[in-house]
């Protein structure tokens, strides 16, 4: 297949997706859409950034045509708020103003709007599975006209302890449906899962959804402990495009990125315990370029699309292997390149880089700081305001000049 066009898809649909730039389907595009048309059940794995979200919602706009029955004829279940985000602002750019806008189901935004959006006929529901099954519990949504059911980042879901609570979904859709199941990797607990609510599916693996995709450059960096935090600021020193850097705790990001704006780099975060707004906002800085580096934990490894990350570093080792290949999915993404780094101590971490390696079958660069890395001082004028930035807000920053006595 070469081009979308090639596709039995509505001429409308066609004319938003070159409105949209979409010309040429990714693989897992090409290979599930026209099974999906069909409305069998489709099992894909396929790296991250391949782009698996128009491989299922394209379908679901075209299937969504056949059925006359009022009421939610789609549900999309994803791990977290920042995907489902995602999604519907998808759906929202290719769908015709004469159909409903997708209802979000998510916790952290407005319980109300989200219902109002329900009553008001939305045919489409992308929901995290908590939020769901919440409102089910009090009977705030019905979800007996489903015909489509998608799972996306299947592997994170479960990952994030969301089974009992998918199962429980599961029990009050109609049995008569099409599923989807999209996903990274797929793991024995996933397989479970997609025998109890898949009939036949038509499966579809796409290279190794364990190892970073080739045209992303990986180091390691061998650093002191002490030394952490300079490595990561001399190789953002040298860096001009956007920097995706990953810690693993809530705190430990906290503490990064104040440190990063303490010494005037332009920095935000993201991570658990931020509110929606606060996240909105930082991500929608990072994409705009007021920000330059995002700080956060592994809640951006997954369904965050930032267009041209340029360097994605592990300040943290990953707690798991699969953490890893989605935080460098951030980078390279839709078949550019893209720079990655990780930052290691001897001992603990110099092990768990070894069983990185082993586990993914790859083998990582190692490489030293060295002058290369550093920016030559630059020449102060005496006279001259200094400047400094100041967190009134995590997140937000401004600059003031400060005349020196």
């Amino acid at each position: 297949m070469l081009t979308f066009t090639e596709l039995p898809l509505s001429s409308q649909l066609q004319r938003k997706l070159a409105a949209a730039g979409f010309t040429t389907p990714t693989p897992v595009q090409a290979a599930a859409i026209p099974e999906a048309l069909k409305s069998k059940d489709v099992l894909a794995t396929a790296a991250t950034g391949t782009g698996k979200t128009l491989a299922f919602l394209l379908p679901i706009f075209e299937n969504l045509q056949k059925f006359d029955q009022p009421g939610i004829a789609a549900l999309v279940l994803v791990p977290t708020r920042e995907l489902a985000l995602q999604v519907a602002a998808q759906y929202e750019a290719l769908r015709d103003r004469k159909m409903a806008g997708a209802a979000i189901v998510v916790g952290g935004l407005s319980e109300k709007t989200q219902l109002q959006t329900i009553r008001k006929g939305a045919r489409v529901v992308v929901a995290t599975p908590g939020r769901l099954e919440d409102f089910i519990g009090r009977r705030l949504i019905d979800l007996r006209a489903v015909r489509i059911l998608v799972l996306d980042e299947a592997d994170r879901m479960l990952d994030m302890g969301f089974i009992p609570a998918i199962r429980r979904i599961l029990s009050v859709l109609p049995t008569k449906r099409q599923t989807m199941c999209f996903s990274a990797t797929m793991e024995p607990s996933v397989k479970h899962l997609v025998e109890d609510c898949m009939i036949d599916p038509v499966q579809i693996a796409l290279g190794s959804t364990l190892k970073p995709a080739a045209n992303v450059k990986i180091q390691a960096i061998k650093v002191s402990l002490a030394g952490k935090r300079l490595a990561l600021q001399q190789i953002l020193s040298r860096e001009n495009g956007r920097v995706l850097v990953f810690a693993r705790t809530k705190r430990g990001t906290e503490r990064l990125a104040k440190s990063l704006i303490s010494d005037g780099i332009s920095a935000t975060m993201i991570h658990g315990d931020r509110s929606q707004s606060q996240r909105n906002t930082a991500l929608a800085g990072f994409q705009q370029g007021r920000f330059q580096v995002l700080v956060a934990t592994d809640v951006a490894s997954r369904g965050i699309h930032v267009d041209d990350v340029a360097h994605v570093i592990n300040y943290d080792m990953p707690q798991v292997p699969e953490d890893f290949v989605h935080r460098v999915g951030r980078t390279a993404r839709a078949g550019q390149t893209g720079r990655a780094s990780v930052l290691f101590t001897a001992g603990s971490e110099a092990a768990d880089l070894q069983g990185l390696e082993r586990t993914l079958g790859i083998r990582i660069e190692r490489t030293l700081l060295d002058d290369s890395w550093v920016q030559p001082p630059r020449k102060i004028d005496p006279n001259a305001p200094k400047t400094r930035t100041i967190s009134s807000l995590p997140g937000e920053t401004f600059q003031c000049a400060t005349r020196m006595a």
